[in-house]
């Protein structure tokens, strides 16, 4: 065993690379890792640390603390590699450096092919039955000056399973061609061969024609390697794990064999050369080929998972940073046909109120009843909102209440809103800890009103992969896409703030430093002693401790509470800074909130200490400007043509309105309330070229289209945004 450090974690260096590769000063990377590695959040970090880390955003805090990750992961490898190769006794200096040094987790396994503990392969059985000897003779590739037969009599053993001179041969080959597999220079020049000019090529199985018509276009395709987007690669993968497709990487094989065959058969006069070259034939394709496919599906495969819930993650934050309809009195409908529609009112905080039963649809068609009722309700607890899901029945739901609202002439809008995931969190325990005596199709309903008033608040309580704005989420890496959608909950939640006497614990488990332990706790807390009147009484709560308040603290809001700050982004920790400036006014600190005009005599500089720099003291005073502004843009309501209801209802040329539902890397659909999305393409979303839509365009925009085609057979619809957005 070599008496070296198996330890390979170099934090100065990580870091050095990590600036590097993201264009941050190395005492930026410095002080985020810092930061993190002692119990900081992101959240805070990006608001209340801007003089630390030099103003990183959120993104890129993330990419450092991914990247930082990744460092650590790939020491953890190496370290693990260097110590099973040290056991076989075969580690030297040259190998121990290459090792340490190198920074890719590809060569890395490269590298350490050929000291993996071995399978049952065909060259180990060979080696069992000592034909080790004559593989080191073809290796060698050294003119021998004897006969074949006087080479190979000596491995002859049929007691050992080696019956003939042939046999002999063939394993000695076996051991051969797996060395050459496993050498890290032929997988790295074959894997860039791979990448450069290898055809991701799919097929469809035998008998799966008719079965698997939703994969046709890959029935017989080939694209690039090095061109496949990352929703074209998704489908394929999941024609194949339906059974569908067969699926691999496509080389110029007789290239390949031209190049490698003199690299590795290399001496033309030995005696074996010709059984070396066809040696080469079958390391390539039993191998090597089968080694780098999977290489480069599985490179394939995380890149195109990173970009699918990078959009995923994209269009979430877009629904739930969506528009809020506000504290206003709302009715939820769940429409349903047989079981007729759920209605709920909730007031303006979102307490659930009274329900009712209806049956507008068919096969009832009750409509004066429904009617009545509908209008009774909206009249007696002054609703000025209803939400109507946009699952089944809801198109007829809608036109319902839309004759409702007309003939009565109620003062209320009407909003259809996504469903998604609301059956999900009815049937969940944190529906059935808000609300146990309600029947689940209530708790739906209340889910689909509250999602109106409060997008952000409702979504935080389901799972993010049910929300409905992502593409093959089932189909992905589920760790990172896991990872990935928390944070970008927490980075909205955090974003908007949260009223600590009116959130659920669902909602308060996404503040910073806060999580789902903590969230029940404040909900207890809050319940057995009412509303919080500081932020400094959450202190009172057990295991609240102090790391946990300060990462916490700026996100919470206490509305009409004995501290005006309270219910604004400034943290507790620099509320001495807005005495300062009030006492440099000669005023109260109150007299600063919310008063642009005495702000905006304040000079931030004048302020700046050991503690706070300039862009802490110039947050403090645009918060103070505009204490606890939402984020948040306006809420507006699409508007559906009316009497276009069904796709039969679509004609070629018609200029609709209608609410961008979900984002893609070929384009976006939108809801035109017809219950099918249509599809507008990339190259439709703009006058101009769109390299991404993501773009143009966001979930949760209304925008304006013009219907190109309508496949009633397929239920498909393509409409153009370019050819609208004048009309």
């Amino acid at each position: 065993m070599m008496n070296q450090s198996f330890e390979c974690f170099d934090h100065e260096r990580s870091v050095q690379q990590i600036a590097g590769s993201l264009s941050c000063a190395i005492r930026q990377v410095d002080a985020a890792v810092s930061l993190l590695e002692t119990g900081n959040t992101i959240p805070f970090i990006a608001r209340y640390r801007k003089e630390v880390t030099g103003g990183l955003d959120e993104i890129a805090l993330r990419k450092i603390e991914d990247a930082f990750g990744k460092a650590r992961e790939l020491a953890q490898r190496k370290t693990t590699i260097l110590k099973t190769i040290d056991e076989q006794g075969l580690l030297t200096a040259v190998l121990h450096e290459q090792i340490r040094s190198c920074t890719d987790k590809h060569v890395l396994e490269n590298v350490y092919s050929p000291f993996k503990p071995k399978r049952r392969t065909r060259a180990a059985i060979a080696r069992e039955r000592g034909l080790q000897p004559l593989a080191d003779i073809l290796l060698q590739q050294k003119v021998l000056n004897r006969s074949r037969s006087d080479v190979l009599s000596p491995f002859v053993s049929p007691g050992n399973g080696v019956p003939d001179k042939e046999a002999a041969l063939q394993g000695a080959c076996d051991i051969v061609a797996e060395h050459w597999s496993e050498d890290a220079e032929t997988r790295r020049w074959l894997a860039g061969q791979a990448a450069g000019f290898g055809q991701m090529a799919a097929k469809v199985k035998r008998g799966k024609i008719d079965s698997g018509r939703k994969f046709e276009m890959y029935f017989d395709h080939q694209e690039a390697v090095k061109r496949v987007p990352s929703h074209r690669f998704l489908a394929m993968k999941r024609g194949e794990a339906e059974g569908v497709l067969r699926i691999g990487l496509k080389l110029d094989d007789a290239f390949v064999l031209r190049k490698l065959t003199p690299q590795l058969a290399h001496n033309r006069r030995f005696e074996f050369h010709r059984d070396l070259s066809a040696t080469v034939k079958d390391c390539y394709e039993r191998l090597l080929l089968p080694a780098v496919e999977s290489s480069v599906l599985q490179g394939l495969k995380e890149k195109s998972d990173e970009e699918a819930i990078r959009v995923f993650a994209k269009n979430m934050r877009e629904l739930l940073l969506a528009p809020p309809a506000g504290p206003q009195v709302t009715i939820g409908i769940d429409p349903g046909f047989r079981t007729g529609c759920k209605v709920v009112v909730v007031d303006g905080t979102g307490r659930f109120i009274d329900s009712a039963t209806i049956y507008p649809t068919p096969p009832r068609n009750d409509l004066e009843h429904a009617g009545k009722t509908l209008s009774d309700m909206v009249s007696r607890f002054d609703a000025r909102l209803i939400a109507i899901g946009n699952g089944t029945a809801s198109r007829e739901t809608d036109a319902f209440v839309t004759e409702v609202i007309r003939s009565r002439a109620l003062d209320v809008t009407k909003v259809v809103v996504s469903e998604s995931g609301a059956s999900i969190y009815s049937a969940s325990p944190l529906a059935a800890s808000e609300y146990p005596d309600l029947d689940v199709t209530v708790r739906g309903a209340i889910s689909i009103a509250h999602r109106l008033q409060d997008p952000l608040a409702e979504l935080v309580k389901i799972d993010p992969k049910y929300i409905g704005v992502g593409q093959y989420q089932h189909d992905v890496n589920q760790t990172l896409l896991k990872k990935t959608l928390e944070r970008e909950v927490e980075s909205c939640v955090n974003s908007v703030g949260v009223d600590v006497n009116m959130a659920s614990s669902a909602l308060l488990s996404c503040v910073a430093g806060i999580g789902p332990k903590l969230a029940q706790r404040i909900v207890d807390y809050r319940d057995a002693n009412g509303r919080f009147e500081t932020r400094r009484q959450l202190c009172s709560i057990p295991k609240l401790g102090r790391k946990a308040f300060e990462q916490a603290a700026g996100f919470l809001r206490i509305r009409d509470g004995d501290q005006p700050l309270d219910n604004s982004s400034v943290h507790p920790e620099s509320y001495y800074v807005v005495k300062q400036m009030a006492a440099h006014m000669e005023l109260e600190p109150q007299r600063l909130i919310g008063d642009p005009t005495v702000v905006a005599r304040l000079n931030a500089a004048d302020f700046v200490d050991d503690q706070f720099g300039l862009p802490t003291i110039e947050d403090i005073l645009s918060e103070l400007a505009k204490p606890g502004r939402d984020p948040r843009n306006e809420f507006r309501v699409a508007k559906f043509v009316e009497g276009v209801d069904e796709l039969t209802d679509l004609r070629e040329g018609m200029v609709l309105e209608g609410v961008i539902t979900n984002v893609t890397k070929f384009g976006a659909f939108i809801d035109l309330g017809v219950h099918q999305d249509g599809l507008i393409h990339i190259s439709q979303l703009a006058d101009q070229y769109v390299q991404d839509p993501g773009d143009v365009v966001t979930v949760g925009d209304i925008v304006r289209v013009k219907v190109l085609e309508v496949d009633l057979q397929r239920r498909r619809i393509a409409v153009s945004r370019k050819m609208a957005m004048g009309a």
